[in-house]
């Protein structure tokens, strides 16, 4: 069954509002949205670090104290999609709830605490909504892009056909069960040593080298044309903000940007070099951040040391706007089956 079968229903006219919450390793997140003739238009948003994930990689289970923090954020969402008159949802999970033995239990502890009803996705599910959510910045000069989203449990990569850049053929993908949750809780987050850094890079690039060997994207990163890199994660507009130099980050700056790989890594450096306390006073990392971004840019160099692309595409969206995109779609597709 595809994701968001269980919501769908025949519709006769357009739903006033959407919403699509995104509950992840670290985060919980969801966008409220109406349909608008050339997209949708926010309404409502909502962030919090949750870290579901926290321990689960060492006793398999999502603890009490991480489920406690989900659902009290779960509680803010279920308000605001009643205020909003939501009429069309889909609620997803990934990786945690993927992994963890209690998964289960903890969807349908959400479903009795907030009424909110969680589907749990595959990795297929999950590379389909995080296309679906960046296609606005995919480059229709480019033959095919490589899209890496750097979560809190694991780290998606997508290699995409765009000689349709409107549906872009997905030719393969991969879910890396490495997140910055999950490296952070290895190999450590507060102060971390060089080698401790270069363990991390290692960790991260023995899981890469099968998706490497399987697709052999090298060729097509040799010769620095016709194929695009897009991040989306918070650990490439964390270092896209840091590069900058905002003083708060700044959404409508950082989403879309192009990042010379050069200097994304620069000051990927930069910020593993930092201490503890330097990370936390930097405003586009801050405290909720600063033990969880170094082992983002270990992934990302892991990534960037094999497929050096000349430069990166920013995205500040994923499966939330992916969602949206995917449901309004589909209930236009049904209007016009109805016509």
């Amino acid at each position: 069954m595809r994701a968001g079968d269980s919501y769908l229903r025949s519709v006769n006219h357009r739903p006033q509002m959407y919403s699509a919450l995104d509950l992840g390793t670290n985060n919980c997140r969801l966008l409220v949205a109406r349909p608008t003739r050339r997209g949708f238009r926010v309404v409502d948003a909502f962030s919090r670090i949750v870290r579901l994930g926290e321990g689960l990689g060492q006793t398999g289970r999502l603890s009490d104290a991480a489920m406690d923090r989900a659902i009290s954020a779960l509680r803010v969402c279920a308000r605001k999609m009643r205020r909003h008159r939501v009429s069309r949802a889909l609620n997803v999970a990934t990786e945690a709830c993927r992994l963890a033995e209690n998964g289960d239990q903890f969807v349908e502890r959400v479903r009795a605490e907030t009424g909110i009803e969680l589907t749990v996705i595959s990795t297929r599910e999950e590379a389909n909504f995080a296309v679906a959510g960046c296609l606005p910045l995919l480059d229709s000069q480019c033959g095919n892009a490589l899209v890496f989203d750097v979560g809190g449990g694991s780290t998606e990569l997508i290699w995409l056909d765009l000689a349709n850049v409107r549906d872009p053929e997905i030719i393969s993908w991969t879910s890396m069960r490495h997140g910055v949750v999950t490296l952070s809780e290895k190999h450590g987050g507060i102060e971390i040593s060089p080698s401790a850094y270069a363990a991390m890079v290692d960790d991260v690039a023995g899981q890469l080298r099968d998706f490497e060997l399987q697709n052999n994207l090298q060729r097509y990163f040799a010769t620095g044309k016709g194929v695009q890199m897009l991040g989306m994660s918070g650990t490439v507009t964390t270092l896209a903000g840091v590069h900058m130099g905002l003083r708060r980050y700044d959404r409508s700056r950082v989403d879309g940007a192009w990042m010379m790989l050069q200097d994304l890594r620069e000051v990927s450096r930069r910020i593993t070099t930092m201490q503890h306390r330097d990370r936390v006073a930097n405003p586009c990392v801050g405290p909720e951040r600063a033990d969880l971004v170094v082992a983002g840019c270990a992934i990302l160099e892991a990534i960037t040391d094999i497929w050096p692309a000349e430069r990166v595409r920013v995205a500040d969206r994923g499966l939330r706007e992916g969602i949206l995109t995917t449901l309004m779609r589909q209930d236009e597709e049904v209007r016009q089956s109805l016509r």
